[in-house]
Formats: structure tokens, sequence, C-alpha cells
């Protein structure tokens, strides 16, 4: 079963275990933390999408590292202006490991024999 949800402006693609680098959260390492703006949880034709968000449905994580990311340079340069600029950049991210996801529709199966 996998999750997309939704933090830091992005949209990611989660199943448990996983670990994913995400924009940096507000939280120490060791720590759990939840996404509760969850867009599509499920697996195969058992499929629940939200209507932005599905209702009741959670991922939970831990976080594992908060570092930063390679060094980008950033280069200014106008041609026969005697006129450069570098600038570096450092991208903060948190490393989380997926340890759970909820809200996810019940099997068809399970359903019938409920009936």
């Amino acid at each position: 079963m996998y999750a997309v949800f939704k933090t830091g402006g992005k949209q990611y693609r989660a199943v448990k275990g996983d670990t994913l680098k995400i924009e940096k959260l507000n939280a120490e390492e060791g720590d759990a933390v939840e996404f509760d703006q969850v867009l599509l949880v499920g697996e195969g034709e058992n499929l629940k999408v939200g209507t932005p968000l599905v209702s009741g449905g959670k991922v939970q994580a831990k976080v594992l590292v908060q570092a930063k990311d390679k060094k980008i340079d950033v280069i200014k340069f106008r041609r026969r202006q005697n006129y450069r600029r570098t600038h570096g950049h450092r991208q903060p991210f948190t490393l989380v490991e997926i340890t759970g996801i909820s809200g996810a529709p019940r099997k068809k199966a399970a359903a019938a024999t409920e009936e």
C-alpha cells in the first residue's frame, strides 16, 4: 500500500519503510511526525483519491536526520562588463522514515463478507 502526501509545497509518494528527503521540518532527530495532507491512499484497483484530501488519511514518519544538502554555486556574469558574482547555497532538508499509513479504503473481499 502506498500514499501520496503533500508537505513543504511538494508531493511525495510513500510506502511503509521508505526513507524520504523532504523540505525542512521543525522537529528534532528521533521525533515522530504525522502528515495529514494525504492526496491518495491505496494499492492497485483499491485506491482512495481525495477531493482534494483523503478524509482521515495520515502518514506517520520518524525523523532520522536534519542536515543541509550539497552546495549549489550560483554565478552571475555579464560579458564585457567586468561583472562576475559567485554565491553559494545549501538547502536544509529533513530525512524521514515512513512508519505507517492510515486511511486506506476497505478491501472488497472484507466488505463482501460483512454484508
